[in-house]
């Protein structure tokens, strides 16, 4: 896990620029503590930060490899899970090897195969190949974008990096909001659109793409998408092949040369990845695997339970905790360091994003890093499983939106109305949301429910998915800390794509199968717990003391988000604490006090970034 950052200028002679690239890079130091290390030729400069975890002494960055006096130089930002299998098939056709890091390994397998590399890979990335001989770039990003790259053209440069930070750092870049871009953020965000952020010109390599670049061409391709096809198997097989896939997957992510654990939050999900963590850490090592929860100052005591939130966590953590036999640790965050961290979560992201849900994450990552440098998350599973409110509720099924921001109007009521009046937010998402359906394929066997379903399970591990894996990376990476998803394995999402509806939701249940595939592994509480979500305080001085921050930006008549969106209606979110929005800002998660954080945030964010809005 680690950070990139790159520049290709086929007009200039940049050998000589390193300053440039290594201002870019300390802009994302954060994401790789532990080393750095810089590759200049004439027509290309690459830096690289490194967060050391596989082969520490083998495995360091910009790494070469000279074959038929081709010299072939990687960047790369992941963890590839198949490293093993890969590099048998490597020497088995004539390459050998110097240590036993998957970075030697995707560089000599992208010498073997090509552009195709990718289809070979297992794993999370981000990576930039450079041929020297044919001064070509290859820039590749995997299956579901769980490793970030941007990617710009500015002035004769083509500058790509891990976080947009390090392209504004770069002298010809310029930080610029247009239209599409202030759509993004109060049209979709915290979500985005596959492949833009929302800084003009600057754009996102979506997930599973690569880009071939050269004095010629720049070409982008897709080398994998998901395939819609008849699902054989009956129930029991079904389960038989899910469980054979999910702990393959999290055993295949197990491995580390660094201290290892989960995040464990006592849901289905968590308690999944910790159960069979913990079974192979036993069976390894003969050693108990190390597990954290995160948790509020005065929850239990502030807690109001709702639909989406049914209750709290530490019961069931202790359950699991006493059930696996894990040594626990609980992170306790306050109120005070949640605001405090809205900016550094922020600045995290690049962007305004969930609020506290994001500072808590971030909080919660760097007291874990304190004892571990690896974790493993259950996320992803709600997405690929149904496990979402908006898979089972009438009024989301039918909304002809994205369920998970619903409250379109209001979100057109922030806008300033010399922008709203330019601006069409509802148009803009709807364009969004159709564009994306049409992706989607059926068979001619489906039923009208598993199409609807079909359509929401892309819907929502295209767009909603994608906010979680870029928070989780953003957050951890902040930290110098790395966290694995083995839902996201690209075998788990292809094979549970085609398993229909109604067997997905066996007995009715949000993530019914999974339930059912877990009957035995865990205990029955555990497995019949109603979903509840990543934890947010329901502490009321957080709620008092973003509505005083955000009272006190909105006294100063030129802070800039006065200029971006309504103060009046600002105002009125404020008096009524967010009740004046209908509907939860994003997600389940995002209502009044953490909207009030949002708008806090959407102001530190135009302080920091100063962008210039061009409609």
């Amino acid at each position: 896990m680690c950070g990139i950052v790159g520049i290709v200028n086929y007009r200039e002679n940049i050998s000589d620029q390193k300053s440039v690239i290594r201002n870019m890079s300390r802009e994302i130091s954060r994401r790789g503590p532990d080393e750095d290390g810089i590759f200049c030729e004439k027509h290309v400069n690459l830096a690289h930060k490194r967060l050391s975890i596989i082969d520490i002494e083998n495995g360091k960055q910009p790494m070469s490899y000279k074959l038929d006096e081709v010299t072939y130089t990687i960047v790369y930002n992941g963890q590839i899970y198949n490293t093993e299998e890969l590099r048998q098939i490597l020497k088995d056709n004539g390459f050998k090897f110097e240590g036993h890091s998957d970075t030697e390994v995707i560089l000599k397998a992208y010498v073997f195969y090509g552009k195709d590399v990718c289809k070979h890979l297992n794993g999370i990335f981000a990576l930039a190949i450079w041929n020297s001989k044919k001064e070509e770039l290859f820039l590749a990003r995997d299956h579901f974008g769980i490793k970030p790259l941007y990617y710009s053209f500015a002035g004769e440069n083509l500058i790509f990096a891990s976080e947009v930070k390090a392209i504004l750092a770069h002298p010809a870049s310029k930080a610029i909001i247009d239209k599409t871009g202030i759509s993004e953020l109060f049209g979709l965000g915290p979500g985005h659109t596959q492949g833009i952020s929302p800084f003009k010109g600057i754009e996102e390599l979506e997930p599973a793409h690569f880009i071939v670049y050269n004095k010629n061409c720049f070409r982008k391709e897709e080398f994998w998408k998901i395939e819609t096809k008849e699902h054989t198997d009956n129930l029991k097989q079904t389960c038989e092949k899910l469980r054979f896939l999910i702990k393959d997957s999290i055993e295949r992510q197990l491995v580390s040369d660094v201290p290892i654990g989960t995040l464990l939050s006592g849901g289905l999900d968590s308690s999944i990845i910790t159960k069979y963590a913990s079974d192979y850490y036993k069976r390894k090592y003969g050693k108990k695997l190390d597990t954290f929860s995160v948790d509020y100052v005065d929850q239990e005591k502030n807690f109001v339970k709702n639909d989406f939130q049914p209750n709290t966590d530490n019961y069931y953590i202790d359950l699991m905790v006493n059930y696996l036999d894990t040594n626990h640790k609980k992170i306790v965050l306050d109120t005070p360091e949640l605001f405090d961290s809205l900016e550094d979560a922020m600045i995290a992201r690049d962007f305004p994003g969930m609020a506290d849900v994001d500072s808590s994450y971030l909080l919660f990552f760097k007291n874990v890093k304190k004892d571990i440098k690896v974790a493993l998350s259950g996320e992803c599973s709600d997405e690929i499983f149904g496990g979402y409110p908006w898979y089972f509720r009438e009024d989301t099924l039918n909304s002809n939106t994205f369920p998970w921001s619903i409250a379109l109007d209001e979100r057109q009521k922030l806008l300033h109305e010399n922008i709203s009046s330019k601006i069409n937010l509802k148009e803009y998402v709807s364009e969004k949301y159709e564009k994306s359906l049409s992706k989607v394929e059926f068979l001619n066997t489906d039923t009208q429910d598993n199409k609807l379903h079909r359509k929401l399970i892309y819907l929502t591990s295209n767009w909603f998915m994608q906010t979680l894996l870029d928070r989780t990376d953003r957050m951890c990476m902040f930290n110098g800390f790395e966290v694995r998803v083995p839902f996201c394995d690209y075998r788990i999402v292809e094979y549970a794509w085609n398993i229909p509806w109604e067997m997905k939701a066996y007995k009715g249940r949000e993530k019914g199968l999974l339930r059912y595939c877990m009957e035995g592994e865990l205990p029955e509480e555990i497995i019949y717990r109603k979903k509840s979500p990543y934890p947010k305080t329901h502490n009321p001085s957080y709620t008092k003391i973003v509505k005083e921050k955000l009272s006190k930006i909105m006294q100063n008549i030129d802070a800039p988000i006065n200029r971006l969106l309504n103060r009046k209606y600002i105002l009125e979110i404020i008096e009524t604490e967010g009740k004046a929005f209908s509907r939860p800002w994003f997600g389940q998660l995002m209502t009044g006090p953490q909207l009030m954080a949002y708008l806090i945030q959407v102001n530190m964010w135009l302080e920091k970034y100063n962008p210039r809005i061009e409609l």
